[in-house]
């Protein structure tokens, strides 16, 4: 096993002890997974609509300035729904071409904050809005990541602030020798058949 390939393995167990964490605070704070939904103990979701904040007390603290730069924050929903149009769109017809395995929307966008009844209708919104976007750029990444993992599966010179996925193992920067053989391991780790051609883009 390579240093790479060890400290992937690495990453993987601490982020499954990361979930085990979280399945842990689950138990906390008293509420189970119930086929997605978000079921809370009857007490639990007493007091959480006694700690609501009403909304017209909620608007009342809210700055002038806040409510000023809203309709900017809003306006970005626009933008964020046509990216999903034409990303979903360009997995649905390019990636069954190349044996690439469709990522799921599912997977990333989760709509769940909105079951909390501490939050007054305000902030479920937000939290729907933040959820959808958040989660959209996460599927997006990961749909562009497997892109990038079947056509140019290559390290950048520098280094790069964030990387999905599959970057670990690209085949480092200026190894001309090892690049066809990466680029065919690549594909097989993201195609159904594993052994894709190795062709140029159309």
């Amino acid at each position: 096993m390579t240093a790479t390939e060890m400290l992937l393995t690495r990453i993987r167990e601490l982020q499954d002890e990361l979930e085990e964490e979280f399945t842990r605070r689950r138990a906390a704070f008293r509420y189970r997974l119930d086929n997605g939904r978000v079921v809370f103990e009857a007490e639990v979701r007493r007091r959480h609509r006694e700690m609501r904040v009403r909304l017209l007390t909620f608007l009342r603290r809210t700055r002038p300035i806040t409510v000023i730069t809203a309709p900017v924050i809003y306006s970005l929903i626009v933008p964020f729904v046509l990216l999903d149009f034409f990303v979903t769109l360009y997995q649905a017809v390019c990636f069954p071409v190349y044996g690439i395995d469709r990522v799921r929307r599912t997977d990333f966008i989760r709509i769940d904050r909105h079951h909390l009844a501490y939050l007054n209708a305000l902030q479920k919104l937000n939290c729907v809005y933040c959820g959808y976007c958040n989660g959209l750029i996460g599927y997006i990444q990961e749909i562009a990541g497997r892109t990038e993992a079947y056509w140019c599966p290559i390290k950048h010179a520098a280094r790069v602030g964030a990387q999905h996925a599959y970057y670990a193992q690209f085949v480092d920067y200026g190894n001309a020798e090892d690049f066809e053989s990466s680029l065919i391991a690549s594909r097989g780790q993201i195609t159904r058949s594993g052994l894709s051609g190795i062709g140029t883009p159309p």
